[in-house]
């Protein structure tokens, strides 16, 4: 590879970046959630906003441009964001709305590749080797990517562009927010190895304490170490992988329809609770919540599983598989329940739940198969209407008796 230095300057304009070889496109929505609930309100436009749920135990979810020049970004705890930005809307998330979004900037993508591998609602990998004759150069189909996500949804996205996975998605960093940035596949070294070492994929924070023992700061140290040392500190297998990527090999092909492995949601409370009723009643919404975006994606699951996290952080799960596939919150819930109840808490204080769903399969291949009672009862035609007037009134409009309630008491 070229030797030449790496000028980002030089590239960052798509017509003078040389993308021949770069056929992989990383796409990521801006501020995907934030961006969703501008466009959806425009009188948010060039605030401070914060997506997540109000309380100083929450965490954020997304946050605008302008909250994020004060320090606010997701993952923060609700209560730092706001003693950065106190002046900031927030905005309880609106899941299926972000969904319906999602599958909608897919389908574009999907309109210039049938390479495309979701990594999450607001981003993905694309091949566009095959789009060079009817479309053009990576590059111009990464500016009509944005040009027509714009257009048709109303927010904007970011581009990475580059011959491998690893490399499209760092450039994607440089690109934000709303461009597009190339890595020529000659200057893969220059640009890689000043990154600090937590830029590789598989370096968390235990593994980059133990190489920074070692004096290794950046890409390039990591890169010009011996491979056997690199085995001894994160072992064979992980030191052979951060040596290739150190390296700028990355021998992974865009993978297009991959399964989802789970499904999920989560609450934290904004006190300590200890009673049982609030909690089931917390693991009943979630419940249906988690029905909600199973049917959304069409999956049915085969496995459920709870968490519970108590006031000093411990944290445990439970999970239980079931007969048959389901989508149903009603019998979601079910399962919930017991394994909540089947834990004996007595009066343990609750900082966080959560329901998982995982052994998802296409509700298209898996035909679902109802019980006698819901023959009788018709809790999934009745959580269809649900989903129906959540998609126009938003969450919670209809749903459990026991959920209704003035306001959130947690």
């Amino acid at each position: 590879m070229s030797r030449t230095p790496f000028n980002p300057d030089a590239i960052k304009n798509p017509g003078r970046g040389n993308d021949d070889g770069c056929n992989i496109l990383h796409v990521d929505m801006d501020a995907f959630y934030a961006s969703v609930e501008v466009r959806e309100n425009p009188k948010l436009r060039d605030k401070q906003v914060i997506v997540g749920f109000p309380g100083s135990r929450s965490v954020v979810l997304s946050a605008t441009y302008p909250a994020r020049a004060l320090g606010v970004h997701a993952a923060m705890s609700m209560s730092q964001a706001m003693r950065l930005a106190p002046n900031a809307i927030v905005v309880e998330p609106q899941m299926h709305l972000y969904a319906q979004t999602s599958q909608a900037v897919m389908t574009i993508f999907e309109s210039f590749t049938p390479l495309v591998q979701p990594l999450s609602l607001d981003e993905a990998f694309l091949d566009v080797a095959g789009a060079r004759k009817l479309i053009g150069r990576p590059t111009q189909v990464g500016e009509l990517i944005r040009e027509r996500v714009l257009a048709q949804q109303g927010i904007t996205c970011s581009v990475g562009v580059a011959s491998t996975m690893f490399v499209a998605k760092l450039a994607t960093n440089y690109a934000k927010p709303d461009g597009l940035h190339v890595v020529p596949h000659d200057q893969v070294i220059e640009f890689l190895h000043p990154l600090p070492l937590s830029s590789l994929w598989g370096v968390g924070q235990k593994s980059a304490e133990q190489l920074s023992r070692l004096g290794l700061k950046t890409v390039g140290d990591i890169a010009n170490t011996p491979l056997k040392t690199l085995q001894r500190v994160v072992g064979q297998a992980a030191g052979e992988h951060l040596r290739n990527l150190a390296n700028g090999h990355d021998l992974r092909r865009v993978t297009p329809n991959q399964a989802e492995k789970s499904i999920g949601a989560e609450r934290t409370f904004d006190i300590d609770i200890d009673d049982a009723q609030i909690i089931l009643a917390q693991i009943h919404e979630l419940s249906d919540k988690v029905a909600r975006r199973l049917r959304a994606g069409d999956f049915l699951a085969k496995t459920i599983t709870i968490k519970v996290r108590f006031a000093d952080f411990t944290t445990i799960t439970r999970s239980k598989s079931l007969s048959s596939s389901t989508d149903v919150g009603n019998e979601i819930y079910a399962v919930t329940k017991q394994l909540f109840e089947g834990l004996h808490l007595a009066r343990a204080r609750v900082r966080l739940v959560g329901v998982r769903a995982t052994g998802l399969v296409s509700s298209q291949d898996g035909a679902y198969q109802m019980s006698f009672s819901e023959r009788i009862s018709g809790w999934r035609e009745a959580e269809q209407v649900m989903d129906k007037v959540a998609e126009k009134f938003g969450d919670f409009k209809v749903g459990p008796a026991r959920l209704i309630r003035p306001e959130r008491e947690y």
